[in-house]
């Protein structure tokens, strides 16, 4: 890691995006600690959350924050920072920056301003859950949250009746159930994967098609953050006709 050198001879720093875990912390690279150790500033979208990560790794580089509520005034003083030769590190609460979270207008700030940018990859929660997702893996399609409001969600949805590859989006517990009724009734009884809580101590998985995975959802039960995993559209044919209600085995 270090300063560069940009065409008039001054120094540039580098903001690198940095993956960290979605849960277990054994999830990370030995680089992704490096980067951290190194860096001159870590801009967590949480601090508090972070200081956990950085203290059982043994990390001390400073923190401050960076997220959708400082973005604007934050982003401009990060970017200084990195024009005068910083090394940032970029990281989000969990998983990859940049995927459905504030890091994103970070990253597109720095492109625009010269700035170099480093991707330190690692664990994504839409990878990970499409993985044993057991559902088409060779094209997919990344979505993210769809919106909040039930008109314009489903003319989300809508938009992606035609679509063949298989889909993955983000949603938070309190709209999960209206999010699948949706699912169910614009795309119809599609063969879909909720996993929750995945790495953690009560990850859970959920696959069957839609309508029987709405109906085993208990609203003691819905909690933490979620990917669902939607099958893509095909011509009709065999559906999973069983749930299959799953705790896999999880290691701290």
């Amino acid at each position: 890691m270090g300063s560069r050198l940009d065409n008039k001879g001054a120094y540039r720093g580098t903001i690198y995006v940095v993956s960290t875990p979605i849960g277990n912390l054994e999830d990370i690279t030995l680089r992704a600690i490096r980067v951290l150790r190194e860096a001159d500033l870590i801009a967590a979208e949480s601090v508090v959350h972070t200081k956990k990560l950085c203290a059982h790794y043994h990390i001390t580089t400073p923190l401050t924050s960076y997220n959708s509520h400082n973005q604007r005034s934050k982003g401009r003083v990060l970017l200084e920072k990195a024009r005068s030769g910083l090394k940032i590190a970029l990281v989000s609460d969990a998983g990859t920056p940049g995927l459905s979270d504030p890091g994103a207008r970070l990253v597109r700030d720095a492109i625009d301003a010269g700035i170099p940018l480093v991707p330190v990859p690692g664990v994504s929660a839409s990878l990970t859950a499409l993985s044993i997702s057991g559902l088409p893996t060779d094209r997919f399609v990344f979505v993210g949250f769809l919106s909040r409001k039930k008109g314009k969600r489903r003319r989300e949805l809508e938009a992606l009746k035609d679509e063949q590859r298989t889909m993955i989006f983000f949603e938070a517990p309190h709209r999960l159930a209206k999010m699948i009724t949706d699912i169910s009734e614009v795309l119809g009884n599609r063969d879909i994967v909720l996993a929750k809580e995945l790495t953690k101590v009560f990850e859970q998985v959920v696959r069957g098609p839609a309508r029987e995975v709405l109906s085993s959802l208990d609203d003691e039960t819905i909690r933490g953050e979620y990917t669902v995993i939607v099958k893509g559209f095909e011509k009709p044919g065999n559906e999973i006709s069983v749930i299959d209600n799953c705790r896999l085995e999880n290691y701290t």
